[in-house]
């Protein structure tokens, strides 16, 4: 007897093929049968009449690493149809971290990922997987996160990463993907990442492409001259050239500076693709993104970690000098970041820098530095989006042209943390797939969901997921295509989207009629 059939549904099986009508049955965690199951014994029938059936959406860059652990029923990735995500994301992550280290990057990281628990193991990336599986509601993977390996090395320090500080990351860089890691991610606009040059990530990525693993990249814009070509895109090619590693980017999109220029934007990518370069990328669907406060501190102020930091920050000489970087970064920016993530003051989630300051009578820079004090580093914010309306639209339709692109998936980026999040963390998969795919009408329906299933996985090594095919995992969606669509918007972003009533992840109903069940179905993979 089956576990569970799907009947009456059309089955979009992640190849990019047209659907076609099926029954799809499940049995112990995986699909055993696609056809007319009408006559097969089952213990539970969900009827997709009307909706389609899809593999379930992989999240192939998100910053949940914290949240899973203190809120495993992850509902807004859930709800999404989202049943994997992919973790260890801009090289902002704990694994392989001492117990010491992992105290003093969960507080660093805490603007970004949220408060993750104390006294965790965290010494090994097995140690890390063994804290999400079977205990989350949705599958995760795993990147090695190149800031954790600094740490690790080299401290939280200016250094160089040679001798016998390279041989140890490398170490534990092969260690971690002997655990299951899929891949190594660096951030190279965060610390102690930006402390890196490019040889050192070329020798990283060494056992990286050895082990068939991804090479995925956040851009360096910190410390550019310690970059190939001052960094950016140029050093990303470079790594791949000279160590042969698939190179993946993270968030490539076009913004308010650069809408309606995406063969400006893809030229070099698809001149290394010309030359041999293995390249994938990913975007989010929105027209500004979300960050930590602690990550625009000068590379100065950021040597020691948080203690060191703090100190910088109440010390009357430092901290000017961070006020004079924080308001040279561009006065707007500031004045227009909406500071998210505010757990001991959370009047003022929801507020921009600039309303902030006048109601606390400081300056932008100083209003900023204010707060990071007052919260421990614990600050997240987002920037507001265009004031054009045609400038948001016209990154709409980039969105879709560059989705359309074979080498393409999508990648939330979702941040969690804080009472008024970026809404892409409740809202990008079914915005790609409702909103803007209905307004544009460039990819099918069926290329969309190959792009969320398919490519991720096999992208990224994850066996037997993102197809609808006998053997499979039975991580799937049932939605209603002419009905999804995202609801979370900037000001009221802890929306769920509607028209997805059933997710399961590895065979088991973990959303029945758009409300969670609280199974927690989700393995550490691949």
């Amino acid at each position: 007897m089956l576990d569970v059939v799907i009947t009456r549904g059309i089955v979009i099986d992640g190849s990019g093929k047209p659907g076609y009508a099926a029954d799809v049955g499940i049995l112990d965690g995986k699909i055993e049968a696609i056809g007319d199951l009408s006559q097969a014994e089952t213990a539970r029938v969900i009827d997709a009449s009307g909706l389609s059936v899809s593999p379930g959406f992989i999240d192939s860059h998100t910053h949940s690493d914290a949240s899973l652990l203190t809120n495993p029923q992850h509902a807004q990735g859930l709800r999404q149809g989202i049943t994997t995500e992919i973790l260890g994301q801009d090289g902002l992550s704990y694994a392989p971290l001492s117990a010491d280290n992992y105290e003093t990057y969960r507080r660093y990281l805490a603007g970004i990922l949220g408060r993750a628990p104390a006294g965790l193991d965290m010494s090994s990336v097995a140690a890390f997987r063994s804290h999400y599986h079977n205990k989350t509601a949705i599958n995760s993977a795993y990147l090695v996160a190149h800031g954790a390996i600094r740490l690790e090395t080299c401290g939280f320090q200016d250094v160089p990463m040679t001798g016998d500080r390279m041989k140890h990351a490398l170490r534990l860089v092969e260690e971690g993907l002997e655990q299951g890691a899929v891949g190594l991610a660096t951030g190279l606009s965060y610390h102690p990442h930006s402390w890196s040059t490019t040889e050192e990530i070329v020798e990283l990525c060494g056992p990286v492409e050895k082990a068939g693993g991804v090479y995925v990249t956040h851009l360096r814009d910190v410390h550019p001259e310690r970059g190939f070509g001052g960094g950016g895109v140029p050093e990303a090619l470079e790594i791949g050239r000279r160590s042969g590693v698939k190179v993946h980017f993270s968030h490539t999109r076009t913004a308010a500076g650069n809408a309606g220029q995406v063969a400006e934007l893809m030229e070099p990518i698809d001149a290394a693709k010309a030359e041999g370069l293995d390249i994938t990328l990913e975007l989010y669907p929105y027209p500004t993104g979300s960050t930590f406060a602690v990550s625009n501190l000068p590379s100065w102020a950021s040597a020691g970690g948080p203690e060191e930091i703090l100190d910088r920050l109440t010390d009357p000489g430092d901290r000017a000098r961070i006020v004079e970087h924080l308001e040279s970064m561009g006065k707007r920016s500031i004045a227009e970041s909406v500071l998210s993530h505010l757990p001991r003051h959370p009047q003022y989630e929801g507020m921009s820098v600039a309303d902030i300051a006048d109601d606390l009578g400081m300056g932008l820079g100083e209003t900023m530095c204010h707060m990071l004090v007052e919260e421990d580093l614990e600050v997240g914010f987002w920037l507001t989006p265009p004031d054009s309306v045609n400038t948001w639209r016209q990154t709409s339709r980039d969105a879709i042209e560059l989705l359309s692109r074979p080498d393409y998936m999508v990648g939330s980026d979702s941040i969690q943390a804080g009472g008024p999040p970026h809404p892409r963390a409740y809202g990008t998969f079914p915005r790609f797939l409702g909103r803007l795919r209905r307004r544009y009408a460039k990819i099918t329906l069926e290329q969309m969901v190959q792009r969320v299933t398919d490519n991720p996985a096999r992208r990224f090594g994850l066996t037997g997921r993102g197809r609808v095919e006998k053997g499979y995992f039975a991580d799937l969606v049932v939605f209603d295509p002419d009905r999804i669509i995202d609801t979370a918007t900037y000001d009221e972003p802890r929306h769920h989207p509607a028209g997805i009533p059933y997710v399961l992840v590895n065979g088991k109903v973990a959303v029945d009629g758009e409300r969670c069940t609280g199974v927690l179905a989700g393995q550490a993979i691949p």
